[in-house]
């Protein structure tokens, strides 16, 4: 009788490196980083600069890793405003290194994300927060009607570098990539000309961070699924969605032992609370409120972070013409109405469209040389092409933009009409 060799259960994916420095990965890697735009890191190397030689810079990528002595750069820290005012900071990889973590993360994706739960819907592919937003609404008309709020603070700051290293490697286990990893990790980052080794955390803004940070909390993932919870996580903001007080406070009390216990972080104690779906509660945008009126709106901090890019696109002492704002506007406008549009956003999207007309109005009457914007006609930036919160009214067609336009300018003004 042959006696069976015991064997290993968990397969890893050996020799990697390969298929990360091949040439045309390199390529599509490119193709990826210059479609997300993105300004310069600390080299001073634009994505314009690195395209003006890219066969050369690729090839040099390409003979750097082979080598195994590709080196990152440091990372350039700045700060970008919270809602709540504070600022949150954010590293910009040079264009080589995020060419190579895009490099790395073609080929390290799919092998994490076949293992990820279906509660984990940030940053992963055909996964949006809508998706997510409606899973909670789901859970809720299903009858979970105690929500367990959680938040961890400063979750990409304080990520345990060595075990998140160890994760990797429970899928991975080419020594090279695992290298490569830590040293995107442990690159430091330059701020006013000083450079920072951080010891824990994964710089926000780089691109292989996202996919970083659910493999760390990918345990979180399995052990509530694991327990039956109904999880629904984007990032580090989570929603468990329970059926009574005492479900809801157990899961709390498993996310605490997990959170903080075994993965080193911490909850932040104002945002992780237990509430019933009558009182209102906020997630990815949208506020929920149940009882005598159900809904589901864009919360404050949403519409007011809405408003704010507006003023940046309309702000008056700029030399554009209407049709260069609108055609700026038009993309906030539609990406914001499709993703509020399934809430109970109507009146909201009115009162916001009537905003952004006397916005365009106050612009263009400065324009005009007018003493008042109310001689302007109602709904005209709508037949100029200007997409609207509640729909257009009008066709998208720059020429009746022109028509009117001269028109008004001729009647309103008396003034010879000029390029719109």
């Amino acid at each position: 009788m042959v006696r069976k060799v015991a064997v290993e259960k968990k397969f890893k994916h050996h020799s990697l490196i390969d298929k990360v420095y091949k040439r045309l990965n390199l390529y599509i890697a490119f193709e990826k980083v210059k479609a997300n735009k993105g300004v310069c890191g600390t080299d001073g190397e634009s994505l314009e600069g690195f395209e003006a030689e890219l066969d050369t810079n690729i090839e040099e990528i390409h003979r750097l890793l082979y080598e195994d002595k590709y080196t990152p750069g440091t990372v350039k820290r700045v700060y970008i405003p919270k809602p709540n005012g504070g600022e949150r900071p954010l590293g910009i990889p040079t264009v080589r290194d995020r060419i190579v973590q895009q490099a790395l993360l073609n080929r390290i994706g799919k092998i994490f994300e076949a293992k990820f739960k279906d509660c984990s819907y940030g940053f992963r592919p055909n996964r949006s927060p809508l998706q997510a937003v409606q899973k909670v609404e789901e859970y809720i008309k299903a009858g979970n009607q105690w929500v367990v709020e959680v938040d961890i603070e400063k979750y990409f700051d304080t990520v345990n570098q060595e075990k998140l290293i160890d994760f990797v490697a429970e899928e991975i286990a080419d020594g090279r990539v695992l290298r490569l990893i830590r040293s995107f990790l442990s690159s430091g980052v330059m701020e006013e000309g000083e450079i920072e080794k951080p010891t824990t955390g994964t710089p926000q803004g780089g691109v292989i961070s996202p996919l970083l940070a659910n493999i760390y909390l990918h345990p979180y993932d399995e052990a509530m699924a694991g327990n039956g919870y109904k999880t629904v996580r984007y990032a580090d903001d989570v929603m468990i969605m329970c059926r009574t007080k005492e479900e809801a406070e157990q899961a709390l009390r498993e996310t605490k032992r997990i959170i903080e216990g075994e993965l080193g972080l911490k909850l932040n104690a104002e945002k992780t609370r237990i509430r019933h779906k009558s009182q209102s509660f906020e997630f990815l945008g949208y506020a929920f409120g149940y009882g005598y009126s159900d809904y589901k709106l864009p919360r404050g901090k949403a519409i007011e972070k809405f408003k704010d890019r507006i003023r940046q696109l309309t702000r008056r002492q700029q030399p554009k013409s209407m049709l260069q704002i609108i055609g700026e506007l038009n993309p906030v406008i539609r990406g914001w109405r499709n993703y509020f549009k399934y809430g109970m956003s109507k009146k909201i999207f009115w009162e916001l469209d009537c905003w952004i007309e006397n916005r365009l109005r106050a612009y263009e009457v400065k324009r005009w040389g007018l003493k008042t914007h109310l001689k302007m006609p109602h709904r005209i930036f709508e037949a100029m092409g200007l997409v609207t919160l509640n729909e257009t009214f009008y066709p998208n067609q720059p020429n009746l933009l022109l028509a009117k336009g001269q028109q008004y300018r001729k009647a309103v003004c008396g003034k010879t009409a000029r390029t719109v």
